[in-house]
């Protein structure tokens, strides 16, 4: 019982404070949530949150000229959480959805991973500048979803369809597809790995739907946070921080 009066009247005495030092003007760090657990975008490294997200939003707050400081927290609670006020903002690979824009805000992409198609290396490269031509070849990709929606809106391609990616890279692997389309990602994964490093490259970026990307999360009473988030996105875009940390983490744009 001790312990808990104890724990609490702590609470309260950090609260205070923390108010104090608004009301006298101190920076208070602002709260960036991020689950710890989808690599290379956000995880543990020597018990601290590291990664992209971890990373670009260090330099967000820098060019906010502002503390910040980063906590984990479960996917499961996040949007519940940040509503309660357990942190100021959310960057944990949260795609920006109707649903989720009736709960929470979000400031401007900061993310989206694009979709690509693969082939085997002797596969006819594309004009430069323009998108393959499919008619009369066979792609594979997964069974439902945006990749399957782009390649039957596609005239004269046969549309090969799979549980799961990497079952269609095999096919490609084992010559009874010409390519695979997918997100660039898994795709990175399997074109870094022996089998598909010896036989097999990107061969173009296709303009499929993968709606507006991932966002920071903010409650929505937080607007001018969410606009300095917002300015500050385009600052580090504009010079060259965003592009220096991806770098880090992915050989191709994500912007």
């Amino acid at each position: 019982m001790l312990a808990r009066v104890t724990l609490i009247a702590l609470a309260v005495v950090f609260a205070a404070s923390a108010a104090a030092m608004a009301q006298e003007g101190a920076p208070v760090p602002i709260r960036i949530a991020t689950e710890g657990a989808y690599p290379p975008f956000n995880y543990v490294e020597n018990n601290e949150p590291a990664g992209f997200e971890v990373d670009l939003g260090r330099a967000l707050c820098g060019a906010m000229k502002v503390a910040c400081t980063f906590q984990l927290q479960d996917w499961d609670t996040m949007i519940p959480a940040l509503k309660d006020g357990r942190f100021d903002a959310i960057m944990s690979s949260m795609e920006i959805t109707p649903e989720r824009r009736r709960r929470i805000a979000f400031s401007h992409r900061y993310y989206r991973i694009p979709a690509a198609l693969i082939g085997l290396k002797d596969a006819d490269p594309p004009t430069p500048g323009a998108l393959p031509n499919l008619a009369g070849k066979s792609v594979g990709t997964t069974a439902s979803g945006e990749f399957t929606t782009y390649l039957e809106g596609q005239a004269g391609v046969t549309v090969r369809t799979f549980d799961k990616l990497e079952e269609a890279d095999l096919d490609l692997l084992t010559d009874r597809i010409d390519y695979v389309l997918g997100d660039k990602l898994a795709l990175s994964a399997f074109l870094t790995s022996r089998e598909g490093a010896a036989c097999c490259r990107f061969v173009a970026d296709l303009p499929v739907d993968r709606g507006e990307g991932v966002g920071i999360g903010f409650r929505k009473s937080d607007t001018a946070l969410l606009g300095r988030f917002d300015a500050a996105i385009a600052a580090v875009m504009a010079d060259g921080s965003y592009d220096r940390i991806r770098s880090k983490y992915f050989a191709f744009d994500v912007k």
